[in-house]
């Protein structure tokens, strides 16, 4: 069973911010950007994070739902850290289980 977790940051700033998450963790981890989307491919999950005008949408995906869970934390703390000048960000993680393909 593949375990997703997603959250809608609300942010004026998401697309800079996509940008600038992939670009940093780009030296150590494989990073794709399209736009507005950015991917990364951790060891153990994948985080897809979509910016539009009101925020990013994050979906984390990976085989073990500790290991997602883990990366809540790690990915919300470099959006912060990327939003200093901003209020803090709040983060409403919802789970959603799907079946293995």
């Amino acid at each position: 069973m593949s375990h997703t977790i997603t959250a809608k940051v609300a942010t004026p700033n998401g697309g800079k911010y996509v940008q600038q998450l992939c670009k940093h963790w780009s030296h150590k981890l494989e990073t794709r950007v399209e736009g507005d989307t950015g991917t990364v491919t951790f060891p153990t999950a994948v985080a897809t994070m979509t910016a539009d005008g009101e925020g990013i949408a994050i979906a984390i995906t990976g085989e073990n739902r500790d290991d997602v869970e883990q990366l809540t934390d790690v990915v919300a703390r470099h959006i912060d850290r990327f939003a200093f000048r901003e209020d803090p960000l709040t983060y409403d993680w919802q789970w959603r289980e799907t079946a293995a393909q």
